[in-house]
């Protein structure tokens, strides 16, 4: 089991709900990038009824490794506790939290791995000024998934096997500050729970400016991590266009090529990327590896379908709530479109 976590100083995070103004939300998220990460900290992490004692690195992260001789008994999510050591500041009170942790599930079919921005969350990445607004200016209640997309991951999540649960792991370039607004925007929107695999911490309002750029190397490392960690399963692979998802879900499956079971890739880009991605598709034909670029939610589900990843009636559910939401007035995918189109 692999357990990270950040020891930082008190930052001001507000519950988020609707109707909250800007002001607030623009507030909160500033409250997450001016966060100082504190170094040399113990750190005890209690999982199992087994503990280990940590030390935080010079950005605040410490990391826990726990390996078990047998194998255990308990399988999906379990709470894993953390209690700071160390003496901070004065007159410090006990510092302990707890969360969750994910245990592989015997009955696994395959796993999925998913980016986060462009992919599941209405993000702008590649518009650097229409996605400072939506960070700085919405909270986890009223930021926007794309359509379908809850319907396709429980579907995704719940295979063909009445008793199967396969997990979903989230590999994005978006920063460790922003973990608590992408788990409560999965939560509120009903996206199935799934561990995040996130960038390294930021801690300056500079910084915010390129949030969620860089080289996304560092995808290409955490997903190889996964598959190697994971090695008895096959995964299916979902990113956008606006980035370099469809390049590095190519490179994952000419390194892993018998693991890799579909890549889907939301078309959210110009003309000049969508050639891009067909020539990555054409490129892993050869290993029997189909990558789709779909312009919604339930494309990709048909062809999850034609393969036996998804039964029917789930088919039809992600359908039926793709064609619900963007029927609704508060969806903004019609707005995206007509402004990638320009």
């Amino acid at each position: 089991m692999y357990l990270r976590g950040h020891v930082l100083d008190d930052r001001v995070l507000y519950e988020s709900n609707e109707g909250d103004r800007r002001r607030k939300n623009f507030r909160a998220m500033i409250s997450r990038y001016l966060s100082e990460a504190i170094p040399d900290v113990r750190v005890q992490v209690r999982l199992f009824g087994y503990e280990k004692e940590v030390v935080t690195n010079e950005n605040g992260l410490f990391e826990a490794v726990f390996e078990f001789e047998e194998e255990l008994p308990q399988q999906g999510w379990h709470k894993a506790c953390f209690k700071v050591l160390d003496k901070i500041v004065d007159d410090q009170k006990e510092i302990e939290t707890e969360t969750e942790v994910y245990l592989e599930e015997a009955n696994s079919c395959y796993g999925i791995i998913s980016d986060v921005d462009d992919t599941i969350l209405i993000s702008h990445a590649t518009q650097t000024l229409r996605k400072l607004r939506l960070i700085l200016t919405k909270n986890s209640k009223t930021r926007l998934p794309f359509t379908g997309v809850a319907a396709f991951y429980d579907a995704l999540r719940r295979g063909t096997k009445s008793d199967a649960s396969n997990p979903i792991f989230y590999v994005s370039s978006s920063e460790w500050n922003l973990y608590d607004f992408l788990e409560n925007f999965c939560e509120v929107r009903n996206i199935p729970k799934g561990p995040f695999l996130l960038q390294e911490l930021k801690t300056s309002l500079w910084e915010l400016m390129s949030s969620g750029g860089g080289t996304h190397n560092h995808k290409l490392i955490k997903i190889r991590h996964l598959f190697d960690l994971y090695d008895d399963l096959s995964f299916i692979l979902i990113g956008d266009s606006g980035q370099k998802d469809s390049e590095l879900y190519a490179q994952i499956t000419q390194e892993f090529p018998d693991r890799v079971k579909a890549i889907y890739i939301r078309d959210v880009s110009k003309k000049r990327k969508e050639k891009k991605v067909l020539k990555q598709a054409e490129g892993i034909k050869a290993l029997n590896v189909d990558m789709l670029l779909v312009s919604d939610t339930a494309v990709a589900a048909q062809h999850a379908y034609s393969k036996g990843f998804i039964n029917e009636e789930e088919l039809q559910q992600v359908i039926r709530e793709t064609r619900e939401q963007k029927e609704r007035s508060e969806s903004l995918v019609g707005q995206m479109v007509e402004s990638n189109a320009e």
